[in-house]
C-alpha cells in the first residue's frame, strides 16, 4: 500500500531520487519492512531518455521508460510512502536527518539514501540557450522524430552519443557525429552498428572538431566549427543533440559536508556509505566509475542493507 509522506513520523529510510536507483532501493526497503519514504520530482530518471536497453539482466531488450516503470511498479507493491516533489534542503540534528521539500514540508529519517543522479552537461557556447528546444536538444528519444528527413548532428564520442546517433538514423536524412577527439569510443556492438550506418551513408563522423557557436533565425539552422569541414567552418544543420556527459546532482549532499571528488561525485565505499554515518548514496551521483542502471540499482540495494544494519546497531 502506497501513501503520501507523513511529517509526523520518523522514517527508517528516506530515499531522495525517483530514478531506477531510488525505486530499486525503495523496493528492497519495503521488502525488509523498513518504514520508507521516497521523494522525487520526476519519476524514472535519465533512463527515460533511452530508447533500447540491452544490458539489463533479465531483459534482452526493453525501452528505458518500460524498465523504469517495471521497477517503480515493483516498489509500489510494498508498504512505502511516496512524495512527488522537489527536495530543497537536508539537515542533521543529533542522530536524525531532516528533509525539507519545496512546499516547506519537513520529513524526518534515521538514514538517508541519496540517488539524485545527474543532469546533461552543456556546451556553453553562444546560441545554445537561445536555441534550446528550437533545434538544440539533449534527448533523441524525446525529440528525434521532429527531424524526419532532416540533417542532424550529435556532439560527443561516448557510447551514449553513439546510441543517440543510431536512434536518430531512424528519422534523419543523415546524422553527423561531431567529436573533439580522433576516434569515438562506443561499446564494440554499437561501433559495428555505427560502421554499418556509415556504409549506408546514413551517418558520418566529423572528428577533431568542436562547435564554437550555434546560429539560426527562429530555429537553429547552422553551427560554427573551430576547424574547416569541406573547406568551411560554417555547417548547415537542422538539429543538434548534445551528449557530452553529465553533471552529478550532489548539491544536497554538499550542504551536509558530504565528501565529493573533483567532479562533484559523492564519494562512497563498497557499502554505499558516505563520510557521514547513516547517509548513503547510490547510482550516477556517486564516484562509481561504471555508470549503468544495473550498477545503480545494485548500489541502492547495498545502501538499504547498510542502512538496515546501521539502524539495528543504533536503536
Amino acid at each position: 500500500m502506497v501513501n503520501k509522506g507523513n511529517p509526523k513520523i520518523t522514517y527508517d529510510i528516506i530515499i531522495i531520487g525517483t530514478g531506477v536507483t531510488g525505486w530499486g532501493a525503495a523496493m528492497y526497503a519495503g521488502r525488509m519492512q523498513l518504514k520508507t519514504l521516497i521523494i522525487g520530482d520526476i519519476s524514472g530518471g535519465t533512463i527515460m531518455w533511452t530508447n533500447d536497453v540491452e544490458n539489463y539482466p533479465g531483459f534482452k531488450k526493453i525501452s528505458g521508460p518500460d524498465l523504469a516503470k517495471t521497477i517503480e511498479d515493483h516498489a509500489r507493491e510494498y508498504d512505502i510512502d511516496v512524495e512527488e516533489t522537489f527536495v530543497e534542503d537536508i539537515s542533521q540534528n543529533k542522530k536524525l536527518f531532516a528533509v525539507k521539500t519545496k512546499e516547506n514540508h519537513i520529513f524526518t529519517g534515521k538514514t538517508i539514501i541519496l540517488a539524485t543522479g545527474t543532469k546533461p552537461r552543456k556546451l556553453n557556447v553562444p546560441g545554445e540557450d537561445t536555441y534550446f528546444g528550437k533545434g538544440v536538444h539533449t534527448c533523441a528519444l524525446c525529440d528525434g522524430a521532429f527531424y524526419k528527413n532532416k540533417l542532424v548532428g550529435v556532439i560527443g564520442g561516448s557510447d551514449s552519443a553513439a546510441k543517440e546517433a543510431l536512434l536518430l538514423t531512424q528519422w534523419a536524412k543523415k546524422v553527423y557525429v561531431i567529436y573533439r577527439g580522433e576516434e569515438i569510443h562506443p561499446e564494440p556492438v554499437n561501433m559495428q552498428r555505427i560502421q554499418q550506418k556509415i556504409k549506408e551513408n546514413k551517418l558520418e563522423i566529423i572528428p577533431k572538431t568542436n562547435v564554437t557557436e550555434i546560429k539560426g533565425e527562429k530555429y537553429l539552422n547552422k553551427v560554427i566549427f573551430d576547424t574547416q569541414y569541406n573547406e568551411k567552418k560554417e555547417f548547415p544543420i537542422d538539429a543538434l543533440f548534445v551528449e557530452i556527459g553529465h553533471i552529478p546532482l550532489s548539491d544536497l549532499a554538499k550542504k551536509l559536508s558530504i565528501e565529493v571528488n573533483k567532479k562533484g561525485e559523492i564519494v562512497i565505499d563498497r557499502n554505499a556509505q558516505t563520510n557521514i554515518p547513516g547517509f548513503y548514496a547510490a547510482g550516477d551521483v556517486t564516484d562509481t566509475r561504471f555508470k549503468q542502471a544495473i550498477v545503480g540499482v545494485a548500489e541502492g540495494v547495498l545502501a538499504v542493507f547498510s542502512a538496515y544494519k546501521f539502524i539495528g546497531e543504533n536503536q
